[in-house]
């Protein structure tokens, strides 16, 4: 079922945050109606700081919040609230561990119109190398704001990944979203699917594919990019013995990444990676034919899991 995006669980979330009594403030680069933030502003005007078209000055807002005792996070797109601004996230945030949540909009080959250069695919790669930062990529809006109140409430430095393309619901609000937690969304003995974002939505499409030619699926959301949760992942993949990562990024880096380097050091097996290789984005409205084009569409991800069982 066609759900909202995952950017519109943002400014909800931080009023509701600031209902509940968290000292939310939110700091944006002249995007605060595309990332949402805006919402945050017209419920409480001193809350939303517009550090106008200066990601680097707009993160370093935020880390002056952060040392004040304050919960800031910061907007801006994928493309200029991580990239522009490494500097600042490094340095500033992550080598202090200060309590600054990154939240930016607009990731991955899902941007479409915006074209190539606003379709960051490296930004997981980029957030999960840092020490003292945690990843978190969520499938849908409910996930997401479940992302957003994990962030708020947890010290030290985050990086939530959210999306501008609506997606289908994942969740029925029933779940419990914990930093380091995985979800095994449909259970199988056969190939185990990792995916992120809103891979996971087509990574259980695949599901439904391969089990018409008789392969039984694991799907599993890596909701926690950084940590990983290592229990949830290895015990699956030592039920099927192979496994295939799928994500809205780059294969270099991203959440596949991190899978193999656990599994090359504690279980190796046969793997296969869904992600976009070494290659920019492109502009389109039609994001099915951005999916396919990238080979990141459920049909990629259902040939991936064939391979790696052979």
């Amino acid at each position: 079922m066609a759900g909202k995006a995952t950017r519109a669980a943002y400014g909800e979330t931080l009023i509701e945050l600031v209902k509940e009594g968290v000292d939310i403030y939110a700091v944006d680069a002249d995007l605060s109606g595309s990332t949402t933030t805006k919402k945050l502003g017209e419920f409480d005007a001193k809350r939303l700081i517009n550090a106008g078209i200066a990601e680097q000055d707009m993160t370093d807002v935020a880390a002056g919040l952060a040392l004040a005792g304050k919960v800031p996070f910061t907007g801006s797109f994928a493309v200029f609230g991580t990239g522009r601004a490494y500097d600042q996230i490094r340095n500033t945030i992550c080598y202090s561990n200060l309590g600054v949540k990154i939240a930016p909009t607009h990731a991955g080959i899902s941007v479409g119109p915006d074209g190539g250069s606003h379709q960051m695919l490296e930004d997981i790669a980029l957030m999960r190398v840092l020490p003292n930062m945690r990843v978190i990529v969520p499938a849908d809006y409910r996930s997401a704001k479940a992302a957003i109140r994990i962030a708020a409430t947890t010290p030290g430095p985050f990086y939530i990944r959210l999306g501008r393309a609506a997606v289908p619901e994942t969740y029925d609000g029933e779940q419990n979203f914990e930093l380091g937690h995985a979800h095994v969304l449909r259970k199988g003995g056969d190939v185990t699917i990792l995916a992120c974002g809103l891979e996971v939505s087509q990574a259980l499409a695949a599901a439904e594919r391969l089990a018409s030619d008789g392969i039984d699926a694991e799907v599993i959301d890596v909701f926690s990019v950084k940590p990983l949760d290592r229990e949830t992942i290895l015990e699956s993949v030592a039920k099927t013995g192979c496994a295939v990562t799928a994500e809205e990024h780059m294969v270099a880096g991203g959440m596949g990444s991190a899978v193999a380097e656990l599994l090359a050091e504690t279980l190796p097996v046969p793997m296969r990676f869904v992600g976009v290789r070494d290659s920019f984005g492109t502009s389109s409205d039609d994001l099915p034919a951005l999916l396919a084009h990238y080979g990141i569409d459920a049909a990629a991800i259902a040939d991936a899991a064939m391979q790696v069982r052979s």
